[in-house]
Order: C-alpha cells, then structure tokens, then sequence
C-alpha cells in the first residue's frame, strides 16, 4: 500500500487513541472517587457500569445504522461527546450526576466503534495486519490514560477532571481529517462491493460469547488491579497505576503482534492459544505473591489483547454484510458489556476481599476456550476488482 492509502489508517488509528482514552480513563479515576468521595467498592465499581451500560444498549444500534448508511460525521461528533462526559463525571458533585456524566460518555464511545472500524476495515482492504495498527490505536488510548489521569487528577484532584477533555478535541480534529482522506482514496481507487457471501450467525455469536468472557476479565482487572496491586506489594497510588500502566501497555504490544502472528499462523489457532496464555496468567495474577504479579499482570495482557483484533476481522468475516453490526459488537458492545459484571465484583469485593472478587475471573477465559472449540476459518468473499485481494484464509480449522 501507499503512503497515500496508508493515511486513513494512520489518522484513524491515532484518532481511536483519542477516543478509548476514555475507556481507560473511567477505571483510573476510580481510585480517586475511592478517595476524594469515599465510594466503596460497589459504588467505585457502578460508575464503570454507568460507562458501560448505556454504551452496551446502543452499540447494536449504531452498528445497524452503520450498515444501512456510512456516517463519517459521527466520529468527530462521538469523541467529542465521549471527552466531555467523562471530564464531567469528575466534576460533578454527586452521585447521580456522576453516574449520568460518565454514562453520556459511554455513548460517545459506543457512537463511535461500529463506523470506526467499518471505515478502517475499507482502508486496510483484508489486511490484518492493517487492522492490527487500527486496533493498536485503542490501545493506546487505555494504556495512556492511567497516566493522564494521574497526571491530572493525581496533581489537581477531581476539581482538575476538565483537562480530560483536551484529547478529545484532539481526537476529533483526526478523525475529520481521516474521513476526508479515506473519502480521497476511495475517490482514486473506487467504492469495495458489497460480498455476496452469506452471514455465519452461529459462529458468530459463539465468537461473541468468547469475547464477553474476554471482557469481563479485562474490566474486572481494569477496576482493580490498581487498588489489588497496592494491597499486595505496597508503593501508594504510583504502584497501583503502574500495575494499570502494564496492563494497558502490553496490550498496545500485543494487538500488533496478534496481527502478525494471524498472517503466520491463522487467525483461529492463535486466537485459541491466547485464552489458553490468559487462563494461566490471570491466576498469577491472583495467586502469585510479591512483586512477580506485575510480570503476571504483563502476560495477562499478552493473552487478552493478542487476539483483540482478530475478533474483529473475524466477526466481521463471519457476517460480511452486517460489517458494521460486526463491528459494534466485537469492537464495541462485547468489550463494554464486561463493565455489567464490575457492581457483581465489587459487591462481592466489599464482603470478602479483593482477592477473592478475583478468583473467578481466571475461569472465564477456560470458557471462552471451550466455545471456540470447533469454530471454522470463515470464507472471506472475492474483493472486487478496485480492491487488493485479501491473504489467503487461514488452514487452522481445530
């Protein structure tokens, strides 16, 4: 591909940075409503569910929407809202306010997936790799937001939350100028065809189920691995957001190595081997004592993100012509609704210990092994003639 066709997915992926910001940002602040506002661990953990919840109901919506009609003005429009609610959650001066602030953010967000990744999938045209550096962009954004959020909340208190917004301005400036040059080159090299293939429903909700597990263990670990890890080996506030740090950070890692290892060795088996990889870097994380559980909290993120956007590509494979419900739900909706699950955790967290609200959570990833048992390589339909052929489908059919 040219430096020309490579610029909407640069500028898309830079700008899914500015966005899934937002996503991190949510869970690091929950350390500071620990703090400043006294919640527990229930409360703590219902702010991210008001961040998930809503963005769980729409995402399908949106998904939809993006299938009937493309709609490139919602990106800038999308991250602009996700900033400004989430800023807003820190400065509201209740409960309920916080919970609707963050809640207007979850929409943003969820406004944003399903067109975001139906424009990156056209720009990549069957790369996986392509779509590993778009995901990789997400990525980013939730390993930068710890960080951010320490930097300005840790330093300004939750009175500082509005500086939160400022990489959504950035972010949509990006993504108004990704859907000017993607409309560029598709103006140069024309519009892709619609597939012909059929959607794989079954398949696909059997991969859906996989990814909820997957997203129950990220949002769990993402909720409090930070307030765990201060527990368990000490250093204050810098220990717990380095702990977060490391799981966001190997996913940046990850997401590009997943892409490469996909066009190796097929998407499937390395998708399987990763819950494989998580299931037993999550009971380190639990188990293991001293400082060894940031190496366990690095090999977590290793499993989790390895596979992140295989399930895309594959999702969106397995319902060619539902590309943008594909895309809202392994994108969006399946990683948001693991947000449902942390008032569960927490609860249970306020009425044992942390430790024992994460003992289930190493489970889940066995289970989403078990229903990727059996699941076939989906046939990727022939492009068209203004389209690069995709690589060849992958052999692994275990």
């Amino acid at each position: 591909m040219t430096l020309t066709r490579n610029r909407p997915v640069v500028l898309l992926s830079l700008g899914h940075a500015c966005v899934d910001v937002y996503q991190g940002t949510v869970a690091a602040l929950v350390p500071y409503f620990v703090a400043e506002r006294a919640y527990g661990y229930a409360a703590a953990s219902g702010v991210v569910l008001a961040a998930s919840l809503l963005s769980s109901l729409v995402q399908p919506l949106f998904g939809a929407l993006t299938d009937r009609w493309a709609l490139p003005w919602l990106l800038p429009l999308s991250t602009l809202t996700a900033g400004a609610g989430v800023a807003l959650g820190g400065l509201a001066g209740s409960y309920p306010l916080t919970l609707a602030a963050v809640a207007a953010g979850g929409a943003g967000v969820a406004a944003y997936h399903p067109e975001a990744a139906r424009a990156a999938r056209e720009a990549a045209r069957g790369s996986h790799t392509a779509m590993g550096w778009f995901s990789l962009g997400g990525n980013v954004g939730f390993a930068l937001a710890p960080p951010l959020v320490w930097a300005v909340v840790g330093g300004g208190g939750l009175g500082a939350s509005w500086l939160l917004v400022l990489p959504a301005v950035a972010g949509a400036v990006l993504c108004a100028a990704a859907v000017r040059s993607a409309g560029a080159v598709r103006a140069a090299g024309g519009r892709t065809a619609v597939p012909e293939a059929t959607d794989d429903w079954p398949s696909f909700l059997r991969l859906t189920g996989a990814v909820v597990c997957r997203s129950v263990v990220f949002v769990g670990l993402s909720t409090f691995v930070s307030l765990y890890v201060r527990e368990r080996v000490g250093g204050g506030g810098a220990a717990g957001t380095a702990a977060l740090f490391v799981l966001y950070l190997g996913g940046a890692v990850g997401t590009v190595a997943g892409g490469r290892l996909a066009d190796r060795y097929g998407r499937l088996k390395v998708v399987r081997r990763s819950y494989v990889l998580t299931v037993l870097a999550v009971a380190g994380v639990v188990l293991v004592p001293g400082p060894a559980v940031y190496l366990c909290v690095a090999l977590t993120s290793a499993g989790l993100y390895v596979p992140f956007s295989l399930h895309i590509t594959l999702g969106q494979d397995y319902l060619p012509r539902r590309v943008g419900t594909a895309s809202g739900v392994t994108l969006g909706l399946a990683v948001s609704v693991g947000g449902l699950a942390a008032p569960a955790l927490g609860a249970l967290a306020d009425a044992t210990s942390l430790r024992a609200a994460l003992l289930p959570l190493v489970a889940l990833p066995a289970v989403g092994r078990l229903l990727l048992c059996g699941l076939r390589e989906p046939a990727v339909p022939p492009a068209s003639p203004a389209v690069v052929s995709p690589p060849a489908p992958d052999a692994d059919v275990r």
